[in-house]
């Protein structure tokens, strides 16, 4: 029953794919934010530590971006989603079977090499199944699974934690990511090599185009500041609510789920907001959204209420969100679809050095100073990403239309 709804809807049914796989990847890997509780009680680590751990797989997959973004150029989405599904499900396992602080950072180091290629496959297969003008909206429908994976990981992880203890949990999670690696290799099908498919096709991919493209690096600061503010967040708020909100397991599971549901909703939305009121001034929604995400984060750690601190938490987590759109989305008004996937290679590692060096920094301070130091390190990255944001050069008439030929004659 599956097989003809895919080939009728096929569209739709592959973005509903990539969305699932996406939660699947970010179960994976957010769950470690919330088992380096009982991590750092085993083993008896401390937050520098826990920091290194968290930051290892952060380093790793920062290196594998742009070699897994011009992978997907150069031999199509669905052979590195499938390489990408099956190698980070294996170390998702691999985890449950750690016993000691330095396997556990060669696991989560192999374990991000797995899922360095997922991301811009998932762009290169947005480009392969939809038209030009749909892009930008479908990319923003796409990544708003990554706010609701950053919510369900929690929800999914305290509940399994106090169950099964973190190392079933791993393994129960990595034989998840099997069952999707099935589904990838039975119904991601490429339209154009479906005669093809037991052959490697090899794409020419124009590197001048996308390496030395201004715009490209400008988006990669950009969501570098905002990535900063993501993953340390992401990282240390199950930590803060349980040491300085003095708030049980359960609760905190519960509480460092809410942003990523508030932020996933809301990013359902941010495609349409731009393509309503932000066509070809996708920079000042992005600089906005920054600007008042500075000011709930310092809002949230100043606050004497923990409600208060909970909303605001929220709220700059929303704001947030709309870098986050705008970073999926506007390349792919820049870029051509030859190139969309290593583009995005490098946008993305920006995030993802982000991701390794914010939860090291900020263990770091939170061990010298306070998580006062370590949040105000957030809003001085919120200021970096402000500055990229306001030099971004808009698309040009010409430009976009330059593109669309381009994109319908490949």
């Amino acid at each position: 029953m599956i097989g003809p709804y895919v080939k009728k809807h096929r569209k739709q049914s592959i973005l509903v794919l990539l969305f699932v796989g996406f939660l699947v990847d970010y179960l994976d890997r957010m769950v470690m934010s919330v088992a380096v509780v009982p991590i750092k009680a085993e083993f008896g680590l401390n937050a520098t530590e826990i920091g290194v751990i968290l930051s290892s797989f952060f380093f790793s997959y920062a290196i594998m971006q742009i070699p897994g973004g011009w992978l997907s150029d150069k031999l199509g989405s669905r052979s590195i989603i499938l390489w990408s599904v099956i190698i980070w499900s294996v170390f998702t396992v691999a985890t449950g079977f750690a016993w000691s602080f330095i396997s556990l950072i060669l696991v989560r180091v192999l374990f991000g090499i797995g899922q360095g290629g997922y991301p811009s496959a998932t762009q290169k297969g947005i480009a392969d199944f939809f038209e030009h003008k749909e892009r930008p909206n479908a990319s923003a429908i796409l990544m708003s699974s990554n706010y609701f994976g950053m919510a369900f990981a929690p929800l999914v992880a305290a509940p399994l934690l106090v169950i099964m203890g973190w190392r079933n949990m791993f393994i129960v999670l990595g034989a998840v990511g099997v069952v999707m690696f099935y589904f990838y290799w039975r119904y991601y099908r490429l339209p154009q090599n479906e005669k093809q498919e037991k052959h490697i096709i090899l794409h020419k991919v124009p590197n001048k185009e996308w390496l030395l493209n201004a715009e490209v690096w400008k988006i990669t600061i950009m969501w570098f500041g905002a990535g900063i503010v993501n993953w340390g967040l992401a990282s240390w708020i199950p930590s803060y609510l349980s040491e300085v909100r003095g708030m049980n397991l359960l609760s905190t599971g519960f509480i460092a789920a809410l942003p990523g549901i508030t932020t996933g909703v809301m990013m359902l939305f941010n495609g349409w907001i731009l393509d309503k009121f932000f066509v070809d001034r996708e920079k000042y929604f992005a600089a906005a959204g920054m600007v008042l995400s500075a000011i709930s984060l310092y809002l949230m750690f100043t606050s004497e209420s923990i409600v208060a601190a909970i909303i605001y938490m929220n709220l700059c987590m929303v704001f947030k969100s709309f870098a986050f759109t705008v970073a999926f989305s506007l390349p792919h008004k820049l870029m051509s679809k030859r190139v969309i996937g290593s583009a995005m290679g490098i946008i993305n590692m920006g995030a993802q050095a982000a991701g390794f060096l914010s939860p090291l920094l900020m263990g770091m301070l939170i061990t010298k100073f306070s998580y006062n130091a370590a949040f105000w390190f957030l809003i001085g990255s919120c200021i970096l990403s402000i500055i990229a944001t306001v030099v971004i050069r808009k698309p040009s008439t010409v430009d976009i239309k330059i593109l669309e030929a381009e994109n319908q004659a490949i």
